[in-house]
């Protein structure tokens, strides 16, 4: 039995909806006539969401498959939460060379899972994708946007929107009663959308969700993303025995999935330490999860990969992370290669 449709997007707004969409459609205007180029293609990842959208796993699997068709792709991040100042080239292609305070979390995470793709971090990423084909040898021949789509200072020649499927409206209403960052309308700007984390038995949901936004004024290809989720790695000597008692450790937006994950692969768990999303993890916090490993003899802190990295060698605890790759139904990537094709001979 086929999936229901997905809803068109619910129209709820009050006037300070309209005023704060106006307000974005008055950014776009001025900003869209200011934006840079880049001599070389540009693909942007983003959402229209508040966090919790799968851009950067989508980004991961994006990045995997163009370089192994032979690109020379770096990733171009802002660097969200990083201390770091300027540009900063966080990986060569041979994973981190800077830590989660002066890069950012999500870079670093991008950097250590894919060797042979460079990552550069700077706010203005028109100034990173300049300095990038300057420094880098071999020079990037293509970019990638991490979490892009509302950066209109730089253009791009293709624009994807990733929509959570847990949510992926967001219940119509933009921030701060809702959690869009955008209106619904700004997909109209983009190429092509994906559905992130959707089911294996949604094989028309991207279509469907392609569909619903038509009246927002779409008229690209919807494709669903399919999330994986791999078995428990540990960091560190010993190995993660089966049905082992954990305290999980999230600083994201959405732990619901990852809290699903832990209890389908057999894990027990201990107790669950939810902070905000890009948490930092000052010396208090890591005081706090040593407690709770202790105190209720835990086997090993379990967590997700872009906490791992601003925990990892900075407690005496064992810590694993559960890896979470994104992929893709086929057709994207063909829709991807066919239109990054075209857009090089522009």
């Amino acid at each position: 039995m086929m999936p229901p449709p997905i809803e068109t997007p619910p129209r709820s707004w009050s006037p300070w909806q309209w005023l704060y969409g106006s307000a974005h459609r008055l950014r776009y205007a001025w900003l869209s006539r200011k934006a840079k180029r880049l001599p070389r293609p540009v693909v942007s990842v983003g959402n229209l969401h508040w966090g919790g959208g799968g851009k950067t796993p989508l980004v991961a699997a994006i990045a995997v498959h163009l370089r192994d068709a032979g690109r020379h792709v770096a990733i171009l991040s802002r660097g969200y939460g990083s201390k770091g100042e300027g540009v900063r080239i966080l990986s060569r292609g041979e994973g981190p060379l800077l830590g989660p305070k002066l890069a950012g979390d999500e870079p670093v995470l991008l950097a250590g899972d894919l060797p042979g793709v460079s990552v550069v971090v700077c706010p203005d990423r028109h100034h990173a994708g300049r300095h990038a084909l300057h420094r880098l040898d071999p020079p990037p021949d293509l970019f990638l946007l991490d979490d892009g789509f509302s950066h209109l200072y730089l253009m791009r020649d293709l624009d994807l929107l990733a929509f959570p499927a847990v949510d992926p409206f967001a219940g119509g209403r933009l921030a701060p009663g809702g959690r869009l960052r955008e209106p619904l309308k700004s997909a109209a700007r983009a190429h092509a959308v994906l559905l992130t984390g959707a089911d294996d038995s949604q094989g028309d949901a991207g279509k469907s969700l392609a569909e619903a936004l038509r009246p927002c004024g779409f008229t690209g290809p919807g494709f669903a993303c399919h999330t994986r989720s791999e078995n428990a790695q540990l960091f560190g000597e010993g190995e993660i025995k089966t049905g082992a008692r954990v305290v999980a450790v999230s600083g994201i937006a959405r732990p619901e999935p990852f809290l699903d994950t832990v209890r389908s692969q057999g894990f027990e768990i201990a107790q669950h330490l939810s902070f905000p999303d890009h948490h930092e993890y000052p010396t208090a916090t890591l005081e706090k999860i040593g407690s709770a490993y202790w105190s209720h003899s835990a086997d090993l802190v379990l967590t997700t990969g872009k906490d791992r990295v601003k925990l990892q060698g900075r407690m005496d605890i064992p810590l694993a992370e559960i890896p979470i790759r994104a992929e893709p139904e086929p057709g994207f990537f063909e829709w991807l290669d066919q239109s990054l094709g075209m857009a090089s001979r522009e």
